[in-house]
């Protein structure tokens, strides 16, 4: 089974990915929701032990999708196939954060801020281990497409 990280900023299109890719027949996991969280020294990050179990199941399907970015997902990068970053450029992302409804984060002022700093401070580190970027200002059926032809 191929394992695909897909990470990016809030905002890019993560879950909205999964979404398209589980209407498509494939499984998908998104890490911000379940038990795959927990407060570390007030950061949230990756529970370890859940995300090991998780990417060692063999179900004999063919690909499964992991949907995160946390701090401590590096220690997981040996254990995926192929890491996907998601990304968009700044006013595309405000204006997401804005106007979504299936998630608050990024409605706060200091969450926006937030946001906007790891733009600059973490998404070059994430570009730098993918092995494929897309930019999600295209419709999601069409980055789904991408991700897909980059996977099989």
């Amino acid at each position: 089974m191929k394992r695909v990280l897909v990470t990016g900023m809030s905002g890019t299109g993560k879950s909205a990915l999964l979404a398209e890719l589980a209407g498509r027949g494939y499984r998908c996991v998104d890490t911000d929701y379940g038990d795959y969280h927990e407060d570390v020294d007030g950061e949230w990050v990756w529970r370890e032990d859940r995300i090991r179990a998780l990417l060692s199941e063999e179900t004999g399907e063919e690909v499964l999708f992991v949907q995160g970015t946390t701090s401590n997902q590096v220690l997981f990068y040996d254990r995926f196939d192929h890491i996907v970053l998601l990304s968009a450029p700044a006013d595309v992302l405000m204006r997401r954060l804005a106007t979504r409804t299936t998630n608050s984060y990024g409605k706060d002022s200091a969450e926006l801020a937030e946001t906007l700093e790891y733009l600059e401070s973490v998404e070059p580190l994430l570009r730098e281990v993918a092995t494929l970027e897309v930019v999600t200002t295209v419709p999601v059926a069409r980055v789904a497409d991408a991700v897909l032809d980059h996977v099989h």
